[in-house]
């Protein structure tokens, strides 16, 4: 039986560096598979972890993302691709892909 508390996940905090943030832009992801906020934790701190992003705000209620980051240094491609790797454990399988 699947327990929340089994599926714990601390969200990391970035910060960003100059070079991140010196051409932001924002898109939005719209995102599958996220069953609990821990579940947006791992696909948010998926997403932080890629060079470029300066901020991600996942919210699995509504299964949206908005990520602030430097069109330059990462594309919206990584960015869906951060998204699968999240998962893949064999028990959160997770999809997005770009809604602006």
């Amino acid at each position: 039986m699947f327990n929340e508390k089994d599926c714990h996940v601390d969200p990391i905090q970035k910060d960003s560096t100059p070079e991140e943030r010196a051409e932001a832009t924002v898109t939005r992801l719209a995102i599958g598979g996220m069953g609990c906020p821990n579940c947006a934790y791992r696909v948010q701190n998926s997403i932080l972890t890629l060079q470029g992003v300066i901020d991600a705000q996942v919210n699995h209620l509504t299964g949206a993302a908005t990520v602030r980051y430097n069109p330059a240094m990462v594309t919206t491609e990584q960015l869906v691709q951060a998204v699968t790797l999240a998962g893949g454990d064999g028990r959160h399988e997770y999809f997005a892909q770009p809604t602006s």
